[in-house]
Order: structure tokens, then sequence, then C-alpha cells
């Protein structure tokens, strides 16, 4: 007879954010969760290499809600959950280039209903972040409100307030295989380690729909997408930490500071298969040129560079519900570049739609409703 290693109600695959978040809600609720990460440690692909803003007028309204209802947790964490605050004041500048200003004029409609937006001028744009060039910031938006998120302490006060409430974390876990037996199922690691639930949760990250071929249950046609980033040296004498995220409404890029440096995309979205993504030479160079381009600050050679994977389905929302076809096969996957900031949400939504209590209260009022998450809802491609 197999040995098997741990027994829980829940287990979960994938480390990163959307299953360490959906692990602390689960286990705050009494739920015995076993957590499995593939790598050495939680966070190794998406989660760890995030440009790391809350922005709440980032993504369609969905998204924007999921994002406003995590605030409150991210402000004010559970005593003991973060040595230190979680967000600080950063603020996101959004420019336009001449031409762009109708799809700037778009943006603050669609995004100032619900988040207070400041319209600048091109000159108040540049008392912000002095670099710009005219060209590309003859009009701005400027949302006061978002923040940094530390998002290592983010991550780690999730699994550490999991293993607290009686959870595990298993880590080099690759699982190899997934099978349901009677009304548990059993997960077995490449090390033969075995695992038994009555749930198992899918928050493989770029490697969902491989999870769930293991499973026997149909893909949803997830997509992973390569994002490029890298960092630049400037002149301490700019006081670079004090300017906003710079985002562009058209051709795409983003700078904003860290630790001294500027962090430089150039927002590609290139699909690609689930692996240890590493950055492109070509993607560097356009992400230098539209820097330069932009800004009056030169770039001989960029001081670290790196690339993630976020991850889409076809209709660009996430999914978290069972799957109508697999019972106890729970999808918690697609989050593309917003699982961190809408971690809170996602992890309470998806902890109370395994309990069966329903989606909460504050959630429903913001729109948001089991149905638009489900993986049986319209816009999802099935295969087999």
């Amino acid at each position: 007879m197999t040995q098997v290693s741990a027994v829980g109600d829940v287990v979960i695959v994938g480390g990163g954010i959307a299953g360490a978040s959906a692990a602390y809600f689960l286990a705050q609720a009494g739920q015995r969760v076993v957590l499995l990460e593939r790598e050495t440690q939680p966070g190794y692909h998406s989660t760890g290499r995030s440009a790391a803003m809350f922005t709440e007028t980032y993504g369609p309204p969905l998204i924007r809600a999921l994002t406003a209802a995590s605030r409150i947790f991210l402000e004010s964490p559970p005593h003991g959950f973060a040595e230190h605050p979680l967000l600080t004041p950063r603020g996101v500048l959004m420019v336009a280039a001449a031409g762009e200003e109708p799809e700037l004029a778009r943006f603050i409609r669609e995004a100032g209903g619900t988040v207070a937006l400041e319209a600048l001028s091109a000159t108040q744009a540049r008392e912000r972040v002095p670099v710009l060039q005219p060209a590309a910031a003859v009009a701005a938006a400027l949302e006061p409100a978002a923040m940094d998120i530390d998002v290592h302490a983010l991550l780690w006060g999730f699994v550490r307030q999991f293993r607290r409430a009686g959870g595990e974390l298993v880590t080099d876990a690759e699982v190899v295989s997934i099978q349901r037996d009677g009304a548990r199922w059993r997960l077995a690691d490449r090390s033969g380690r075995v695992f038994e639930a009555g749930v198992v949760v899918n928050a493989a990250g770029a490697w969902a729909d491989e999870l769930a071929r293991l499973a026997g249950v149909a893909p949803l046609g997830l997509v992973p997408k390569r994002r490029t980033a890298l960092t630049v040296e400037v002149d301490p004498a700019l006081g670079v930490g004090g300017w906003p995220m710079v985002s562009t409404v058209g051709e795409g890029y983003y700078f904003k500071p860290d630790a001294g440096r500027l962090l430089v995309s150039p927002a590609d979205e290139t699909p690609t298969v689930p692996q240890d993504v590493q950055p492109e030479d070509l993607d560097i160079a356009i992400a230098i040129d539209r820097f330069t381009t932009a800004t009056a600050i030169e770039v001989q050679r960029p001081a670290s560079t790196w690339a993630g994977l976020r991850s889409f389905f076809g209709d660009g929302l996430p999914v978290s519900g069972f799957d109508p076809a697999a019972p106890g096969f729970y999808w918690l996957a697609g989050q593309g570049g917003y699982g961190i900031q809408t971690s809170p949400a996602m992890g309470r939504l998806a902890a109370a739609l395994i309990a069966d209590s329903g989606v909460p209260e504050d959630l429903l009022a913001r729109g948001v409703s089991a149905g638009a998450l489900a993986p049986g809802r319209a816009g999802l491609r099935r295969s087999g």
C-alpha cells in the first residue's frame, strides 16, 4: 500500500500569491490545508517578478472591483501579519503623447468614476517627473492613491499565518499525477510523496492547464505571456524616490522608482509556454528605446534584466470556481498582471466558495459574482 505523506481537507497546488492567499483564508476558516510548491520556495515565478503596484485604475471593471475590495486588508492587515506596512505611497502618472489625448480622456472617464484622478497639464506632469520629454507627456492623469506593494512581505505573511493556523507547506513538490479516488483526490509528486484531500485547488499559475490535464480535466485555454523588465542606474541628484510610477496610454512602457534605480518595462505581452522564462535581447532593446525616447535619461546598459509570466484566459478575467465536470477540482488561475493587488479578495473568495458559504457580502456589493469568475462561464475556450 502506498504511504500517504499528508492528508487534508484541501490540497493547493502552487505556492504563488494565488495559492498562498487561498491557503491563508482557508486555514483561518479551520480547513486542513496542504500547500504544494514545485520550487524550493514559494513565489519563485510570476509572484517574485511583479512590478508590485496597487492601482485601482488597472484592468477591466471586475478586476478594479477586486482590487478595491483588497485595499482594506493591504492597508490594515491582521496583527502580526507583517513587520512593516504592505503599502507605501507612490502614485501613478498616466501620460499621453501627441494624438493620444482622446485615449487619456477615455481612461479618465472610465476609471475616474470610482477612483480619485487628477487631470494634469504637460507642465504639471513634468513638475512631478522632470525627465519626461515634452512630446511624451502633452497631457496626463495622476492616481495619487496608488501604492507600492511589498510583495515579499505580503506573500510570506500569507505563508507564515497559514502555517501558524496548522497548514502544511511542502516545497520541491512537483506534482506528476492526480487521480480521483472515490470522494477524494490523490496527488503524487516527483519524489514519490502522496497527498490526499477532498478538494484540490489548481493554483499552478502558467502551468494550470497542464495540471488540469494531469487530473483528466479539460483545460481552459490559458495563455502565458512574457513580460520583460530591467533596471537602470540614474543620477542620485534626480531624487527619483519621490516620483510616481509613469505609464503611457499609448505604445507600451512604464517605469517606476526601485531602490534608487528606475524599473523599466516595455509592457510586452508575448504568448509563450509555461517555463522559467528569461528576457529576450529584442525586448530589452525595445524597452530601452521607448524609455530613452520618452525621457532625457541615457542608458548605456541595464543594471539588471528579467522576465516573468502573466497568464490570461480568453476573456481576460481570472477563474475561481469548481470545475463543473470534475467534482472537487477547483480552478484558481489566470490572474494576469493583477494577482498581487487582488490577492486578498481572490483568496477570500476562493475560501468562501470552497466552503460553500457563498460570495462575501462586500464583494457582492462591488459587483463580484461567482458566475463571473466560474470556469464554466461563456468566453472560456475548453479543449480536450
